[in-house]
């Protein structure tokens, strides 16, 4: 910051947010304030960031996410120690895989095989190199305190090295093995996904009823219903519930299946729900779950009839053959309804699983995937049950517990290119029979066949396995794979591991926050976090989530560049409340960059005064009540917002640190005693307020450094609260209060504020509010009240208050009963009475009038009857208001006389 020493003289007229935050930030680099340094001897503090997709580029949910992060992190230096937010990207196998073969088919009109394995890969490198920084510099826009210097990448040696060292050692447990099984399918990535990647969305499908005829009994016919009719080439059976009497005669039975034309069996299983379409079933292993486990039971064969892409694999049947399934359903259906089998169509609401990086309907599929038995569960479990990790908020920790409770094997290989290619190699003689291998486990590496291993082997003619690892298998390693090599007890593991905070989505609590707890027992012994605060989702305020398509979703750095990273940041953590959904708006942003401008102009007025004297508390005796008052809030407003980090309240800090620089700084303190700050003050005085200001000032912008850390370090440097070459974000916090003892004084500042406000009000309501020549006249004044009647009177708006016990008011002068006494408002030259008199008689006039048409409505019958609930409420509370009104119009022609 050499070239902008801090000045008194030289705060810019307006705040330019840009500007500065640009130069904070470059400063705070040379610096090297980021570096987490393990050699420390203060306690640690450490946050990994869950990494975004390399490629990707900030969106309001990262913001949100980021920003708490870095509260944290900066709060934590505050404290006194020594933080590593350690960042990092996530190699997004199906994310970026699917935009580099888009590109590829734009550009050269080719597919990744046309190409191959290694020239599609150093395309993705490519992109990597060419996308992979954007998000980390909108990062750093943001304001982000990351030990950038220990950034990571989820495809980096060493973190590979992890990768591959954890699968060999899983499988060599015997918790990693290869079979069929049913999986979810992604028609579009052409890859299988995990439960957690597949969402369920409320679709309005249709149910179709079509009837198979009995083979043994030619015209009758079992009805049955399906949603889908496209499969009805891979049934193998129909299947009834065996408590269903209507289908008990036909179990054991044949009926034909329309096309291709074939006998399957009708079977009895428990599983099928009686209650659902016609009670009869049919039987699809291949495409279904439920279907398939039934199968499983009675031993059916299995028939695919869908390709990779969901296109329809059925050759004996040329007029479905090829379609896409959802075409197909359609072809079907009408070529049931022209054969007379198809009895009707009925509206149907389901559940459907769609991928969710394709946001298209997954296939249940019967595919030979690399599966994993999860690790160390019931430390898992217990370490959340036991509070030895706390989520917040609570109720977290039963939908983590019942997911534990339940837990599938993780499929964990994904039929991509891009990823960490799993560690298995095959013997090239034997590579064709062990990949089509029913199964493969740890015996099967004894006969030699296949090596698992961290390393390719080293002699002999080997084939690797095609596929690639789930990109969670690598993200469930982060915390300590980014902090040491395989083997090694790094300076760093050791200082910083655990974690003390995880800020994240509940959207991820499967994928990622619970696999990061087992790998974090299996391979460090130990709990990879203490504290999880799961951010709330950013929708609109129709409540909608954000989307491009709804054009719902502003772009963060737009903000940024309209109203700065700071308003950026104070303005979204003022709306995200702990538990529940944030509801965007623009306008609270706005009040963001508002807010740092209140700041910034109070510390240009205070430089009215030209310089301190430094921070040096001024004598006891030599404050008013308004110094003493403000520095007492001040310690109260450390108090709190040391109750609302413990709890990680972030609404509740912003909404604090919002409330006592705007309305009890601004605007009573600084009102209070803004005369001082002029050249015809009294100089001792002048002093002690600057010195107030300057106190209180210096110890706030620490408070809000953590939310608007740029603004913070200007002011800072501008209003000399600093030596030279220091900063804000490296300062510890004082340790205790600035006024241990508070004096009784400093209660009467509150009281004169409310009196002030009561005055303003009983001005107003004689239209005087503007006029400046008004006195007040007060009776049974406070013992000390006249020692501040200069303040009391200018935060009026009066000429003065003078107290007089004797004062006879006038009949019809106006009154306000306070805690410091009675004031009256003498009207005397101020108004024409009369012709006051008879404005507000025109105004109880029109007020009677509203309130007589709202009364007609609500006794009217037929009103109160047929109109809608919100239509009568809301007559209700305009009737209300305009009484309201009306009562105090009435008091106010009444003061003043017939």
């Amino acid at each position: 910051m050499s070239d902008e020493t801090a000045d008194l003289n030289e705060l810019p007229k307006a705040y330019e947010p840009q500007k500065v935050e640009e130069r904070w930030y470059a400063a705070w680099l040379e610096a090297n304030c980021f570096h987490g340094d393990e050699e420390s001897s203060k306690p640690p503090y450490s946050i990994v960031i869950p990494p975004p997709n390399v490629t990707g580029i900030l969106h309001l949910g990262h913001v949100l996410n980021n920003t708490i992060q870095d509260i944290l992190a900066r709060r934590a230096r505050q404290e006194g120690k020594e933080v590593l937010w350690l960042p990092g990207t996530d190699h997004a196998g199906i994310a970026t895989q699917t935009k580099v073969e888009r590109q590829l088919r734009e550009e050269e009109g080719k597919t990744r095989r046309e190409i191959g394995r290694e020239a599609f890969l150093e395309k993705v490198w490519a992109w990597k190199e060419k996308h992979g920084g954007i998000i980390i510099n909108q990062l750093k826009r943001l304001g982000c305190s990351c030990d950038w210097d220990r950034e990571r990448f989820t495809m980096d040696e060493d973190y590979s090295q992890w990768v591959s060292h954890v699968f060999t050692e899983l499988f060599k447990q015997g918790l990693i093995y290869r079979g069929k099984r049913m999986v979810n399918w992604c028609p579009v990535s052409l890859t299988a996904l995990s439960d957690e990647e597949v969402i369920m969305k409320p679709q309005r499908s249709k149910l179709y009823y079509m009837k198979y005829e009995v083979v043994d009994s030619p015209g009758e016919f079992i009805e049955i219903a399906t949603t889908r009719p496209e499969t009805l080439m891979g049934d193998v059976a129909v299947a009834v519930n065996p408590k269903d009497e209507r289908w008990g005669q036909y179990v054991g039975r044949k009926v034909r299946r329309p096309f291709p034309d074939a006998e399957i069996p009708v079977i009895a299983d428990d599983h099928v729900d009686p209650e659902f379409g016609t009670g009869a079933l049919k039987i699809t292993p291949a495409h279904d779950k439920a279907d398939f486990e039934i199968g499983t039971r009675h031993d059916l064969e299995i028939l695919d009839i869908l390709h990779p892409d969901g296109t329809i694999n059925c050759p004996e049947l040329p007029d479905l053959d090829g379609l896409d399934r959802f075409v197909a359903r359609k072809k079907a259906a009408k070529i049931l309804e022209e054969r007379g089998i198809l009895l009707k169509v009925e509206e149907h609401e389901n559940n459907v699983g769609f991928s969710e990086r394709a946001d298209v309907p997954i296939e249940p599929r019967i595919s030979m995937q690399w599966f994993l038995k999860y690790p160390c569960v019931d430390e898992a479990a217990n370490a959340v049950a036991d509070g030895e990790i706390k989520y917040r908020p609570e109720r977290w920790a039963k939908t983590y517990a019942q997911w534990l409770g339940n837990i599938q094997d993780w499929c964990i290989s994904r039929q991509l290119w891009w990823g960490h290619r799993i560690p298995v190699w095959y013997r090239k003689e034997k590579a064709f029979e062990l990949k089509e291998a029913e199964s493969l486990a740890l015996a099967d590496m004894d006969a030699g066949d296949i090596y698992v291993g961290e390393v390719p082997p080293a002699e002999g003619d080997w084939v690797q396995d095609e596929d690639v690892l789930d990109t969670w298998f690598s993200s469930w390693l982060w915390p300590f794979a980014t902090m040491s090599k395989v083997g090694e007890n790094s300076a760093t593991l050791q200082k910083f591991y655990p974690t003390t905070d995880l800020v994240t989505g509940p959207d991820i609590i499967f994928f990622w926050v619970a696999r990061m707890v087992m790998a974090g027992f299996r391979f460090e012994e130990q709990l990879p976090f203490k504290n999880v605060f799961f951010t709330s989702i950013v929708r609109d305020l129709k409540g909608r989530k954000m989307s491009k398509s709804l054009g719902n979703s502003p772009d963060p750095v737009d903000l940024m560049d309209k109203y700065g990273a700071d308003g950026l940041r104070f303005g979204l953590m003022r709306i995200a409340p702990v538990g529940t959904d944030v509801k965007f708006d623009e306008a609270q942003i706005e009040e963001g960059r508002n807010f740092a401008n209140k700041i910034y102009n109070a510390c240009r007025l205070r430089l009215m005064a030209g310089a301190g004297s430094g921070l040096e508390m001024p004598p006891l005796e030599k404050l008013r009540p308004y110094h003493l008052d403000i520095l007492t809030k001040l310690d109260g407003l450390s108090e709190s917002l040391e109750a609302s980090f413990a709890e990680y309240k972030f609404n509740e800090l912003t909404a604090a640190l919002y409330e006592f620089l705007w309305s009890q700084f601004c605007d009573q303190f600084l009102e209070a005693v803004k005369r001082d700050f002029r050249d015809e003050a009294d100089g001792e005085t002048r002093e002690v307020s600057v010195a107030i200001f300057d106190i209180v000032m210096a110890r706030y912008l620490q408070l809000l450094h953590p939310f608007m850390p740029h603004l913070t370090e200007e002011l800072s440097a501008r209003m000399g609260y600093l030596p030279d070459g220091e900063f804000v974000m490296k300062a510890e916090l004082p340790a205790g209060k600035l006024l241990p003892d508070v004096p009784a004084e400093a209660a009467y500042a509150n009281q004169v504020y409310e009196t002030a406000g009561r005055l303003r009000n009983l001005k107003a309501e004689y239209n005087l509010a503007t006029r400046k020549d008004v006195k007040f006249v007060v009776k049974k004044a406070a013992d000390w009240l006249m020692a501040e009647a200069d303040v009391l009177a200018f935060l009026s708006g009066a000429a003065a208050v003078e107290a007089d016990d004797s004062f006879e008011a006038p009949k019809g002068t106006p009154l306000a009963v306070t805690g410091l006494g009675e004031f009256f408002l003498p009207l005397e030259g101020l108004i024409d009475v009369e012709s006051e008199k008879r404005r507000l008689d025109k105004e109880i006039e029109k007020l009677e009038k509203e309130v007589t048409k709202c009364l007609k409505k609500l006794q009217n019958p037929k009103f109160v009857e047929n109109a809608k609930p919100e239509v009568v409420q809301t007559e209700k509370d305009r009737h209300a208001t305009w009484l309201e009104k009306l009562n105090q119009m009435r008091e106010l022609r009444d003061a003043l006389g017939d």
